[in-house]
């Protein structure tokens, strides 16, 4: 999740699957910002015919939303982690509301503690820390060895910031910028574009 000054509950709502429509909440109180609607569908439309019995993990889970429209789609399970205790009782309560309950595991921690303690592999990685956090080229490094061999990461940022090309075994696939946000996508593969294209939706 990343910096935001809201003061009161965010409400979102569950794209599509099983728990299509389900209305979830985000903390209240708490300096995070939701993946915006657009963005989030927009993540989706990249990895549609992966996420289908995808182990997924959710960093900086927050709300948990991303975790749990993975699960509404079909992916097998989903580690949400996140340091702030006030999320963790918001991700179970999402995860009730969406009928997940059963797929979805939430973790106290901090990220890169939890990638130094827990063994993958996961097929799909939702990073997106807060902006003024940083630190992707570690958290992207402890990342690397716990992926599967199909393993895609999705990093959102602020549309300015420049993650690394490579890290580990993980290559920068490309990037999708969306207003003042930007997803870049990591995968466990040589990058197919040399130029890596950035792709522009405004």
């Amino acid at each position: 999740m990343a910096i935001n000054e809201r003061k009161h509950a965010i409400t979102m709502r569950v794209i599509t699957g099983t728990a299509r429509g389900r209305r979830l909440e985000a903390p209240p109180g708490l300096n995070t910002r939701p993946t915006a609607a657009r963005v989030k569908e927009a993540v989706f439309s990249i990895i549609q015919f992966e996420v289908e019995g995808a182990r997924v993990l959710d960093l900086f889970a927050g709300s948990g939303q991303m975790g749990i429209e993975a699960l509404s789609r079909g992916a097998q399970a989903c580690a949400f982690v996140d340091s702030a205790k006030a999320c963790h009782e918001i991700i179970r309560e999402n995860l009730r509301r969406a009928g997940l309950s059963d797929k979805g595991r939430v973790v106290g921690t901090d990220a890169l503690s939890y990638l130094q303690t827990q063994r993958g592999p996961f097929d799909i990685v939702f990073l997106d820390p807060p902006y003024a956090e940083g630190g992707f080229p570690k958290l992207l490094a402890a990342l690397a060895p716990q992926m599967s061999e199909s393993g895609v990461v999705l990093c959102e940022t602020a549309r300015a910031d420049e993650l690394p090309q490579t890290a580990g075994t993980l290559s920068k696939h490309r990037e999708y910028r969306y207003g003042k946000t930007k997803v870049t996508v990591y995968r466990q593969e040589a990058i197919e574009d040399s130029d890596n294209p950035t792709i522009e939706n405004n």
